[in-house]
């Protein structure tokens, strides 16, 4: 068995769990992606720990040697209690996944974290810039969030800080009551509205991408206001903070970067000429769909922002 201390990252997902090993130098060794199985609270952990497991068994390790694990979970969490407080897409209601993973492992060192906040770690510690600048990172997937980090230390507010998926956003629909940017623009909101307006229950958000691609009229006027929607949310960040990098990632940018493009193309119509820069400050992300799994291991290493 080996005796190279690593440490375990977890990104757990409503559709997937993403687990990694790391070694002290932040380098990958191995990696395994297993379904979520979203039943139950119990059914849910199984596949946590299942992950974990397989990763142990990849690396030959037990679980007494690894440094530290790093714990990524979506919506709101207690990072001093280690509970997953709430997540739309988990069957975990003020779930003490810390204890519970204690219970199984002999690991001393494991933090929870939010997982856009993770994502958001390993992009800063990428990106190199300087410490007492403002960074962003925003992710659109399943859902809309974003996560800052300034002076070396994240914004979080009161515990919900970052949510930019509330905010109320311009839109041409008219099925929406509220037009928050979350509801417009999000993964699963493209898919829903593209079906109705094709008439095709079978529809997935990658087929709306590609169909944009082949000019399709229908798919071009819902991408249209899907990016309009974003520049607003995007323009309400840059009013706000004036940051100096904007870091785009999650599911959908990740697997259609030409859409950073086209909200750039938007926001030249919005911001000032004094506010010009901050279209240089957009990019799209580095480590892609293993950003949040990537913090995991960082936070797993005790990297920490607080």
């Amino acid at each position: 068995m080996t005796s190279v201390g690593y440490a375990i990252g977890v990104d757990i997902g409503g559709t997937t769990i993403a687990t990694i090993a790391m070694d002290s130098n932040y380098n990958v060794i191995e990696k395994v992606e297993l379904k979520s199985i979203v039943t139950n609270k119990e059914t849910m952990f199984s596949q946590v720990t299942k992950s974990i497991d397989y990763i142990l068994q990849k690396t030959n390790t037990s679980s007494d040697n690894i440094k530290g694990m790093g714990i990524g979970v979506p919506g709101k969490v207690d990072k001093q209690n280690g509970i997953a407080v709430y997540q739309n897409n988990l069957p975990w209601r003020n779930f003490p996944i810390v204890d519970r993973l204690h219970e199984h492992y002999q690991i001393k060192r494991i933090n929870i974290d939010n997982d856009v906040y993770l994502a958001a770690l390993s992009e800063w510690k990428q990106a190199q810039i300087d410490k007492r600048n403002t960074f962003v990172y925003i992710t659109v997937s399943t859902g809309i969030s974003c996560s800052i980090i300034e002076n070396g230390q994240f914004i979080r507010g009161d515990g919900f800080a970052g949510e930019i998926g509330l905010f109320p956003v311009f839109t041409s629909r008219e099925d929406v009551e509220i037009s928050r940017l979350e509801k417009i623009a999000s993964g699963p909101a493209i898919e829903t509205y593209a079906q109705q307006q094709l008439k095709d229950k079978n529809l997935k958000t990658s087929n709306v991408f590609e169909k944009y691609t082949q000019g399709c009229q229908e798919t071009i006027t819902i991408v249209n206001d899907m990016v309009n929607s974003i520049s607003h949310g995007v323009y309400s960040i840059i009013c706000l903070l004036d940051p100096h990098k904007i870091v785009f990632g999650g599911g959908v940018i990740n697997h259609n970067p030409f859409l950073v493009k086209l909200i750039k193309e938007k926001l030249e119509n919005l911001i000032i000429p004094q506010q010009k820069k901050s279209l240089k400050a957009l990019t799209v992300s580095h480590f892609k769909d293993d950003a949040g799994v990537i913090g995991a291991g960082m936070l797993g290493l005790n990297h920490k922002i607080y």
